[in-house]
């Protein structure tokens, strides 16, 4: 058994970490007599001089409505580089990181984060330091779990976002465009323009053509809405073209939606609007799902950790929690079945998503 244990947060922050925390704390100290180290500002914190914060019960007391996370957190650190798209891992961070740890008297790592966090926890448990991983991602592409927190608070912050500009693009015969979060996969797209009842949905695994785009607002015309409800994820590409960039240095994605507007007005005349959602999808407070889902996976964190099931991640499948290997968590992501169930039903209820004769599919 374990006497003290250590709990990061890496990568994006997401509604739902303070839960995880939470539940690891509570669960470590009330159900198995440990100790828990906080450290700060992800792997970071176990660097140099390091930065940790010792958390107990009083202290993530109320923790579990609030977004964000009480540790800080980076999208980019020393742990790896990424050279021609593939990650390396450095071995002098880590080496400095696990002898940290050892003057910290820290036994055992529960990590928090996406796919590029996870794979800098795997580099640990590789050199026999025990981790295990807890699935986290407002995009909902982490193949080997169902669900990750903080993206059912997502669709909420984009559906709520789509139900206002309804309004708006009605009362002007507009057509309105929300670019929401999505990089490689379309899951909050898909499910916001859904639940939200966008006309068009573009996600990065359907590339769009803009003939279709514009097909889909005329054809809206001719049947009497004089307006047109557009969803874009930020990673939607264009048939032939590639996903466009704000920051090509920083590989910041950005610039679609108001590329969309631009070729609609230009092209139809049409007056349009666009609405970038950015890091409202990532703040505030959880959703009651993304409180539920985080404390069940941070509670089973710690079990998992206490029977031995080292080099892990907690994952949900078939609405259990099941532990898998870190090295299969990371293997891949999971993006939107182009035949699948929800873009099926999304063409039968006369949702586009702009490709080419889709009339056809």
């Amino acid at each position: 058994m374990y006497k003290q244990i250590g709990i990061l947060t890496g990568g994006g922050d997401a509604p739902g970490l303070n839960a995880v925390i939470r539940a690891v704390v509570r669960t470590a100290i009330g159900e198995y007599g440990m100790s828990v180290i906080g450290i700060e500002d992800s792997f970071e914190g176990i660097l140099g001089e390091t930065q940790t914060t010792r958390l107990t019960k009083r202290s993530v007391s109320g923790i579990l409505p609030r977004g964000g996370t009480i540790l800080g957190t980076r999208n980019k650190g020393s742990f790896a580089q990424v050279v021609d798209g593939v990650p390396h891992f450095p071995e002098m961070p880590i080496s400095e990181a696990l002898a940290n740890l050892d003057i910290l008297g820290i036994e055992a790592l529960i990590v928090l984060g996406g796919e590029g966090t996870l794979a800098i926890a795997e580099q640990f448990h590789k050199r026999g330091f025990p981790v295990i991983g807890v699935p986290k991602t407002i995009d909902n592409d982490l193949a080997a779990t169902e669900l990750t927190f903080g993206f059912m608070t997502a669709i909420d912050i984009a559906t709520e976002a789509l139900d206002r500009l309804h309004t708006t693009a009605e009362s002007h015969d507009r057509v309105m465009i929300l670019e929401v979060m999505g990089r490689n996969t379309g899951w909050i797209a898909l499910h916001a323009g859904l639940a939200g009842s966008a006309d068009i949905i573009l996600i990065p695994e359907i590339p769009f053509s803009i003939d279709s785009v514009l097909r889909k607002v005329r054809e809206r015309e001719e049947d009497g809405s004089r307006f047109t409800i557009i969803v874009v994820a930020e990673g939607a590409r264009e048939v032939g073209g590639s996903a466009l960039y704000a920051d090509k240095e920083q590989l910041r994605l950005g610039g679609v939606g108001e590329y969309l507007r631009r070729e609609i007005e230009e092209r139809s005349g049409k007056e349009s609007r666009c609405v970038v959602l950015g890091h409202l999808q990532r703040g505030g407070s959880p959703n009651a799902f993304d409180r539920m889902l985080g404390t069940n996976l941070g509670a089973c964190a710690v079990r998992a950790l206490c029977s031995g099931e080292v080099g892990k991640m907690v994952a949900l499948q078939a609405g259990t929690i099941v532990n898998v290997p870190l090295s299969e968590a990371c293997v891949q992501i999971k993006t939107v079945p182009t035949d699948g169930q929800l873009v099926r039903t999304a063409r039968d209820i006369g949702i586009s998503f702009a490709a080419p004769k889709e009339s056809d599919m």
